[in-house]
């Protein structure tokens, strides 16, 4: 019988290897990516999420468009751990990446930025090739957006008009929930109203609330059957806030 073993132990060992590499794999989508060829080396500043220069920087440029994540602006900020699957050039972890755009070429579910469809090379000439290529099989999957030591942060646009109309961002959002709902809260008198989503990552509201001013948001948890929960911010939008400014709520999401 241990001779029997013996003789069939490469075999076994390949097989649960085998089966450890679907299971493990089971969680990713299998799809193509390009990256914007006209942009500089990190993200774009245009995109249709409207975070201007952060979304080009955020997330030191590792940042992507795409049209089916994109959601109607909900998969604003989602992350992803987006890998190659040619095992020539690309890396067995890929690169993560945060949605800041919507678009999509020639069959692709991502359009990286240059920055990050080199990262999922497993060097830098490995990574220069994978820009010859152009497009490249891929497989994603969603993962918790990290910002060590960074509390989400309220940008009030330069559309807004203080005291008539109100319009922000949220930022620097951790894990892998979206924000489905907003509420605006006047500190003072607790009176409420819930936002609506206008484009991309803004929410704005017409007439907002005087006074200080509290933003609350709705995560979803996923679940069918709810469970999606609200955080406060302990902080305060200030009552004289001004366009252009950006506002520490002083919470965070906290990672499982």
């Amino acid at each position: 019988m241990a001779q029997l073993l013996r003789r069939h132990l490469p075999v076994i060992l390949s097989l649960i290897l085998f089966l450890s590499k679907a299971t493990a794999d089971a969680n990713f989508t299998v799809s193509r990516a390009a990256y914007y060829p006209n942009s500089d080396i990190k993200g774009t500043e245009n995109g249709a999420c409207e975070y201007g220069a952060f979304g080009a920087t955020l997330n030191n440029g590792d940042v992507s468009a795409s049209a089916s994540l994109y959601r109607d602006g909900v998969g604003c900020g989602a992350c992803y751990q987006v890998r190659c699957t040619n095992p020539y050039y690309c890396s067995p972890n890929g690169v993560t990446i945060v949605i800041t755009d919507s678009g999509a070429s020639d069959g692709t579910d991502f359009i990286l930025s240059q920055h990050a469809f080199t990262r999922m090379a497993q060097s830098t000439d490995a990574g220069t090739a994978l820009l010859t290529l152009g497009v490249v099989g891929i497989e994603y999957r969603r993962v918790s957006c990290t910002y060590p030591n960074k509390n989400i942060v309220f940008k009030i646009t330069e559309s807004s008009n203080f005291p008539n109309y109100l319009e922000f961002e949220i930022w620097y959002q951790q894990g892998n929930q979206d924000i489905i709902a907003v509420q605006l809260c006047e500190t003072v008198n607790l009176t409420c109203q819930l936002l609506s989503r206008t484009h991309g990552a803004v929410w704005a509201t017409v007439s907002p609330p005087s006074g200080p001013l509290s933003i609350r948001m709705l995560f979803s948890s996923g679940a069918p059957r709810g469970g999606d929960t609200w955080l406060v911010p302990t902080n305060i939008v200030p009552q004289n806030w001004t366009a252009g400014a950006t506002y520490d709520s002083g919470v965070q999401v906290q990672l499982q």
